[in-house]
């Protein structure tokens, strides 16, 4: 860990009087959350951490794994520890906009009168899990833009508000299995971060069945309410930030467009397009976010390091070279951290 930090930044005025006991509480509701889905969740502590950061950063998140690593029940033993409406929608090459977002239907009235009604589609709940999001067509994909990126909805010229908090969890296939299509750029940008599921150990493998295959299943209860959540997001923003943690998330950023002074040589090798500035608002509040679940009330420059790889990996655009050689975002952000110096 770095002992790079900006404690020395002076508070600003409408931060708690007893900052200890209100990161205490914090870190106190994160843990019951991670202990209640550890119940359902083994060996994937990364992958959990990860969609808590983008959910207490008022993000969304993208699962990417091959099938049956758990992505899904992830997103639903989430839903069951956080008292707020949940919702699924099963991506299919068939499925249409309206059914996600909802259509107006025609309704008759006691009198016999005829009018038009809007039926709410299941997008309209407090955390969405959009299974299998590649397997729909991009005009499907994109009917999650406004919602994801404003918070609402438009139908018939009507705009209706998405109840808070609204967070989306999306799982995908990789790219290379049949039967999918890419997530389209702007898309991609909507999400807070994307996250690698991995295949698990072992001993993970062993605790996996132990827990699944015997006569007691676990079963996760709420500990967090949507009220308090919507809380703690807003002490996430109230954590301070030195100028010269920001401006070193700023240069990491700027290095991953080909054409800045700050880009690396793979960068301008390897890479089309860089990160857009959601790249390092998700990285800001990423790292604010890890900062509380260290019991600090500052963030470090090690606490960018650390988030860099999920928030940009999705946000850079390979070019024809990138692509035919098979590089990895990773890499390439790797690559970034190691020559990014701390201070100019």
């Amino acid at each position: 860990m770095s002992d790079v930090y900006s404690a020395a930044v002076p508070a600003a005025p409408d931060m708690p009087d007893d900052i200890a006991n209100v990161v205490t509480g914090f870190c106190d509701d994160l843990r019951r959350l991670r202990e209640e889905i550890a119940k359902m969740i083994v060996g994937q502590e990364d992958i959990v951490e990860g969609v808590l950061m983008c959910m207490m950063g008022s993000g969304h998140a993208l699962l990417e794994g091959v099938p049956g690593l758990g992505k899904t029940m992830l997103v639903r033993t989430l839903a069951d520890c956080v008292s707020a409406t949940f919702s699924r929608i099963q991506f299919t090459p068939d499925l249409m906009p309206a059914d996600i977002l909802g259509t107006n239907v025609i309704v008759e009235d006691p009198g016999g009168g005829k009018r038009f009604e809007f039926q709410r589609g299941p997008i309209f709940a407090n955390i969405l899990l959009a299974d299998e999001i590649n397997r729909a067509t991009p005009k499907t994909q994109s009917a999650l833009l406004e919602a994801m990126s404003e918070g609402s909805v438009t139908i018939a010229k009507n705009t209706y508000s998405l109840d808070k908090p609204f967070f989306v969890l999306a799982t995908q296939n990789p790219l290379e299995m049949e039967g999918t299509y890419p997530l389209p750029e702007a898309q991609l940008d909507r999400f807070f971060f994307k996250l690698k599921v991995s295949f698990p150990g072992r001993e993970a493998l062993h605790t996996i069945l132990d827990r699944t295959t015997a006569e007691d299943v676990p079963h996760p209860g709420a500990v967090v309410h949507k009220e308090r959540l919507l809380a703690m997001r807003e002490l996430i923003r109230r954590v301070p930030l030195s100028r010269t943690v920001q401006d070193y998330a700023v240069r990491v950023l700027q290095a991953t467009h080909p054409e800045s002074a700050m880009a690396t040589e793979m960068t301008k090798k390897y890479v089309r397009y860089g990160g857009s500035p959601r790249g390092v608002q998700a990285m800001i509040l990423a790292a604010k976010t890890r900062a509380l679940l260290e019991g600090r009330y500052a963030v470090s420059i090690d606490d960018i390091r650390s988030v860099a790889p999920p928030a940009l990996r999705h946000r850079m655009i390979l070019n024809f070279e990138g692509e035919a050689e098979g590089i990895d975002p990773d890499e390439i952000v790797a690559d970034i951290l190691k020559n990014t110096v701390e201070a100019l």
